[in-house]
């Protein structure tokens, strides 16, 4: 029983330090099997889906859902400090170390795993002490793995506040260009109608560094594919949707100088969408057709009125459901995980970007004249 009880607490100890080192510091995927993070994860999030369905659908549901990202991380951090405690509890007991008890207190396990807490968060109460040389060195050694680990993991945490704070701000400017929530229809349209179709090329210079950037933040730090946008109708599902959108309409359907920049855009923001699908174990699933011919004619008369004219003729079609072929899936695929929307190519009717609104107001009068959006009779959804 002895050696049993040391073989399983080096066993726990060594897999919660392999699975820390893979989640936060390791900077690339891990292609093995079985992780105590993803057993985790995958099992914490079903229960959080589950207890959102309490909640009725809207922004009190997203609201519960954005907790997840931050108290999962925070509860990561209590599973591992959980195994580390029992793993040394194990290897203190198994091995029958020799500990100075108070007067009428047993020896028995629950003893040991108060002593192995209080020695791993360094509390030093000193009620319960080693006395034979096995046990002190069990508690030195575990003093010092408790104030390492805990620093390395908390040390982490501004980093995964700035990848994500770097991947909401590009998402945030996407507002006044595209619409709450962004479309494809909606970026090129107003970019037209503002005579700025030469910021195209630049903006998706941006986008294809952005889609690089959320890969292989999220790749090396999954969790942050859990942080959810400031706003309801954003998220970075809903964004890499739209720049994909965007240029599959450029490389199929117009005319563009920019055509070149959109399929290395769509190269990178596509590579995101399937990699991250990987990581999810998220096998494709093909939505329900986002393009039917009678929204792709409405997409072509809103260009249009913009003076933007996509071509004419069957073949354009064909060459967007090819396009669309090679990451909807993959994106419906993450939208149904992780709760969010798959935006449109172009909205079924005007909305106000959430520039424009706050909680005073629905929307001011004097904002229409500033408005990329164009008509003066919009509306809250």
């Amino acid at each position: 029983m002895a050696w049993f009880g040391m073989l399983a607490g080096v066993l726990l100890i060594g897999i919660v330090f392999i699975d820390a080192f893979e989640a936060m510091i390791l900077p690339r995927r891990v292609r093995h099997g079985y992780r105590l993070a993803t057993v985790f994860y995958r099992n914490f999030w079903r229960l959080w889906q589950t207890l959102a369905l309490l909640f009725s659908e809207g922004k009190r549901r997203n609201g519960f859902l954005s907790i997840f990202g931050p108290l999962s991380l925070f509860a990561l951090m209590v599973v591992w400090a959980t195994g580390l405690i029992t793993g040394f509890t194990l290897l203190q007991w198994s091995l029958g170390s020799e500990l100075l008890f108070p007067q009428g207190t047993d020896n028995g396990f629950g003893t040991y795993l108060y002593f192995s807490g209080t020695t791993f968060f360094t509390l030093g109460y000193g009620d319960v002490s080693p006395t034979g040389a096995v046990g002190r060195t069990l508690a030195v050694t575990e003093a010092g793995v408790g104030f390492g680990f805990l620093a390395v993991i908390i040390s982490y945490l501004p980093v995964l506040y700035q990848a994500f704070s770097r991947r909401e701000i590009v998402i945030s400017l996407l507002d006044a260009r595209a619409g709450s929530p962004p479309s494809a229809g909606e970026l090129l349209r107003r970019a037209a109608q503002g005579g700025n179709l030469a910021s195209i090329g630049p903006l998706l210079i941006d986008w294809e560094r952005w889609a690089a950037e959320v890969l292989e933040s999220h790749l090396s730090f999954p969790v942050l594919s859990y942080y959810r946008s400031q706003h309801d109708n954003q998220s970075w599902v809903s964004a890499l949707t739209t720049i994909l959108d965007t240029c599959s309409l450029l490389i199929a359907g117009l005319d563009s100088p920019d055509s070149y920049q959109a399929r290395l855009t769509f190269a990178m923001a596509r590579h995101a969408a399937v990699d991250l699908g990987l990581v999810f174990r998220k096998p494709p699933r093909p939505p329900a057709d986002r393009l039917p011919t009678a929204e792709f004619e409405r997409l072509r008369e809103s260009l249009g009125t913009a003076g933007l004219k996509l071509h004419d003729g069957p073949a354009v079609e064909i060459a967007m459901a090819e396009l669309r072929g090679l990451y909807e899936p993959f994106i419906n695929a993450l939208a149904i995980h992780f709760q969010h929307q798959v935006p449109p190519f172009l909205p079924s009717k005007q909305t106000v970007d959430n520039w424009q609104t706050s909680a005073w107001m629905k929307r001011s009068p004097g904002l229409g004249r500033l408005a990329a959006a164009g008509p003066e009779d919009e509306h809250v959804d």
